[in-house]
């Protein structure tokens, strides 16, 4: 959804996608005339891509390795004019099977977007209680099947690989032809579980609101219903903020044909009023 991300924020300087993944988006700005751009990354592989194709555009470029909720206005430089979420898992990290998020290639059973911080999805696999681990697939992955899953994973300890863990969900539940792959909601939960994104996104929201200077926006991409939640319930109580999409924007079908991934995108925007904090 980048043409609608530039518009809602092409005309606005600084921006901090605090999701700069490849850089896509902040090519996509800086192109549209964004003076400046800071770009924040968790995971340190993304934020070298991101270096490697946003090198033409100089010094309108910065680049910081941190969480959300650790960008501050002395990191921007100045109030910020727009704040950008990308949220989720890209497609750089999937599609690196040595990361671990993917259900459909082998790899060691990790999905931490920064390797250097926290507990491993192995970790969590391997050594909480099943009820425990029931409860985390269920709540995180919505997943109704959750005590099944969960009975056969204690069974089946240690688990080491994604390709290990996606067999026992498939042993557990069964698959369905034509159906969405049974471990996906398994792999949610954990991946949410491991790098707290939730919780993350629930702090890094307000303190995102006041970065802002006054008529700044903070667009926010989400992929599933938790993170569109959040997002929505954060918009609708900051009494600094006026929300601009009454119901998330949803990618047309030519974008979703093009990206499948993207099927899935919600986008919700919010513009600051007032003065800042």
């Amino acid at each position: 959804m980048a043409p609608t991300v530039v518009e809602l924020l092409g005309d606005r300087s600084p921006v901090v996608d605090m999701t700069v993944g490849g850089g896509g988006h902040a090519a996509a700005l800086l192109e549209a005339g964004v003076s400046a751009v800071l770009g924040v990354d968790r995971d340190p592989e993304a934020l070298a891509l991101a270096q490697e194709r946003l090198a033409p555009f100089g010094d309108r470029v910065r680049l910081l390795h941190a969480r959300f909720s650790e960008v501050d206005e002395d990191a921007i430089g100045a109030e910020a004019g727009g704040v950008l979420f990308d949220l989720g898992v890209s497609s750089m990290q999937l599609d690196r099977p040595e990361r671990g998020f993917s259900f459909r290639q082998d790899g060691p059973l990790d999905m931490r977007m920064d390797p250097t911080e926290g507990p491993s999805a192995a970790d969590l696999v391997n050594g909480l209680p099943e009820k425990q681990l029931a409860d985390l697939i269920f709540g995180l992955g919505d997943e109704p099947r959750s005590r099944r899953i969960a009975a056969a994973i204690v069974r089946r300890r240690p688990i080491t690989t994604t390709d290990q863990l996606a067999g026992i969900v498939v042993s557990a539940v069964g698959k369905r032809p034509g159906g969405p792959h049974p471990a996906r909601k398994t792999f949610q939960a954990l991946r949410l579980a491991v790098n707290r994104e939730l919780e993350e996104l629930t702090a890094a929201l307000p303190h995102a609101a006041g970065l802002l200077g006054p008529g700044g926006r903070v667009v926010v991409l989400s992929y599933h219903s938790l993170e569109d939640g959040t997002v929505k319930r954060a918009f609708r109580d900051d009494d600094r903020l006026t929300v601009l999409t009454k119901k998330p924007l949803v990618p047309d079908a030519e974008e979703r044909e093009r990206n499948p991934r993207a099927r899935s995108a919600k986008l919700r925007a919010a513009e600051r009023i007032g003065a800042a904090a």
